[in-house]
């Protein structure tokens, strides 16, 4: 190997596991990029990646892009950020699982300073409605994390709520952006008249209706729309409340969940329609408790 080395050659090592150094460097030259990604600070994932082989025992640009992808896939299996240009790809090796892990564990503030910096409320500076409808995300098996592990959990100083009112900020912002796109979708359409009738119904009545805007595809054929908005990646988690649940189901194809994501740099969306049920994984998260139980 160091003959052909010598001689020019770039040699590349198939199917080696990679060292224990070598997965913490990259574990921690990932985290770097992340986090500049959440603050929107440039970076060149191609300098970064030639600067990390540096230190790499004969790696090649590709294999350093796979890990990267490997690092976004343990951590979309976690539901925490990852960056947006690298799309998670399972099969990753038992040690750079553990190695994630511990990474977060050891950097709560870091990683609790990349959420934060996702849940900035800005509006984009640019607001372009058209060319950002793509398509939604395929539900993809997900290799768990660490079988029997108890739930990595990342505890921070939250201000609730200061944190309750950037989430309705910026839900209401996307709401906003989305009033917007279906101006222009209707106005492409050559149904502009009926944008006249689009209805804000969460901030005219409030939340509870089952979705956040009346719109229509026709006169007679109404379109209900709940919006779901994000500044992180294209498959990144979203909550639905059990009423949104109902209203898809009871409304079928008239339903449509527009989630909007990347909206502070580039906003985009896709769109799921009538039951979501039947598109989407449903975890639950929370309880409702009380000292009643429902009889048999």
């Amino acid at each position: 190997m160091p003959k052909l080395q010598s001689l020019g050659f770039e040699v590349v090592r198939i199917g080696e596991d990679w060292s224990q150094q070598e997965v913490d460097a990259t574990v921690a030259a990932y985290f770097e990029m992340l986090l500049l990604e959440a603050k929107q600070e440039k970076f060149y994932k191609s300098e970064r990646n030639e600067a990390l082989r540096q230190i790499l025992t004969a790696r090649s640009k590709a294999s350093v892009e796979l890990k990267h992808q490997n690092i976004s896939a343990v951590l979309h299996g976690m539901d925490l950020p990852f960056i947006s240009g690298y799309k998670p790809r399972g099969n990753s090796q038992l040690l750079l699982r553990k190695v994630v892990q511990k990474f977060i564990l050891d950097n709560g503030d870091l990683v609790g300073h990349v959420v934060d910096a996702l849940e900035e409320v800005k509006a984009p500076g640019e607001k372009q409605f058209r060319a950002v409808l793509v398509d939604a995300p395929a539900i993809e098996l997900v290799m768990q994390v660490q079988s029997g592990a108890p739930r990595i959990r990342l505890p921070r100083k939250i201000d609730f709520a200061a944190k309750d009112r950037a989430n309705r900020q910026l839900g209401r912002i996307g709401e906003q952006w989305v009033l917007g796109y279906e101006q222009q979708r209707l106005q492409d359409a050559g149904l502009a008249d009926l944008f006249q009738r689009v209805d804000w119904v969460s901030d005219r009545l409030g939340d509870g209706a089952g979705y956040d805007i009346l719109s229509y595809d026709s006169a007679e054929k109404p379109r209900y729309i709940e919006v779901k908005t994000t500044n992180g990646a294209h498959t990144s988690a979203f909550i639905i409340s059990r009423n949104e649940l109902e209203f898809s189901q009871e409304s079928g194809d008239a339903f449509h969940l527009y989630r909007v994501f990347q909206f502070r740099a580039a906003p985009k969306l896709y769109m799921l329609h009538g039951d979501v049920s039947k598109q989407l994984h449903l975890e639950p998260i929370d309880y409702r408790a009380s000292f009643r139980r429902v009889a048999a």
